[in-house]
């Protein structure tokens, strides 16, 4: 067993990179938002992260690992802590993949074919990453008011999302432009709504960690109070 000094540095390094993963998940989704405007650097930038998130994510893990095998009996807060943050670096980790992947279709995609359509993406990337750092720092800090926050807010990213989508089908319905990267660019709004049901996650496990419980449905609605 690891002393309890030990184990509480553990749980400190754990948090500290947590919110590195954290901080770079919100900074590759704020590239993919420049790389709308047309920042080719952000797009190689983010495609060039791959190893280092990866990096991250495997430290965490490790750690996590570590502190279930050698610190026991683990319980109470501190059990909660250690198995939600190996949840969250899934959540993370998968934000990372989807600034890739938006990264790279806009790589792929002619000049021009925006229409427009960058200043919005810019907006959703920016309250999408602002989501992920709130969501990080409520659970670390173990914030419910902050976590509740970055659950509402949820709903102007879904609303956002709406107005693309709106903007993405009447641009097919008319053809001009040409249609061909229309629906790439439905599937970068989708990413980046989905990035901020991500972040919805992560807030979600802060209420696991306090209280030992989550506060959302499979789908991401609040469960009634009746019901948490």
């Amino acid at each position: 067993m690891v002393t309890r000094t030990k184990f509480l540095k553990q749980l400190d390094d754990m948090a500290a990179l947590l919110g590195r993963l954290g901080d770079k998940a919100a900074s590759d989704t704020r590239a993919a938002g420049l790389a709308a405007a047309g920042d080719h650097g952000a797009e190689t930038g983010i495609l060039e992260g791959r190893k280092a998130a990866e990096r991250l994510r495997g430290q965490i893990e490790g750690l996590c690992l570590d502190i279930m095998l050698m610190q026991q009996p683990l319980v109470g807060e501190d059990l909660r802590f250690v198995s939600a943050s190996f949840r969250i670096v899934s959540d993370l980790s998968q934000i990372d993949s989807m600034t890739r992947d938006v990264a790279f279709i806009f790589s792929e995609m002619p000049e021009g074919a925006l229409d427009g359509l960058g200043e919005r993406f810019g907006s959703m990337a920016e309250r999408a990453a602002g989501m992920v750092e709130r969501a990080v720092a409520a659970f670390c800090s173990s914030d419910e008011a902050a976590a509740h926050a970055v659950i509402d807010a949820d709903d102007e990213l879904d609303a956002a999302y709406a107005q693309v989508e709106a903007r993405v089908v009447e641009l097919i319905r008319t053809g001009d432009p040409s249609p061909a990267s229309l629906p790439e660019l439905l599937m970068v709004a989708k990413y980046f709504e989905r990035i901020g049901d991500k972040a919805q996650h992560v807030s979600d496990w802060t209420f696991f960690r306090t209280r030992g419980e989550r506060m959302l449905t499979p789908g991401g609605h609040v469960i009634p109070s009746e019901e948490a």
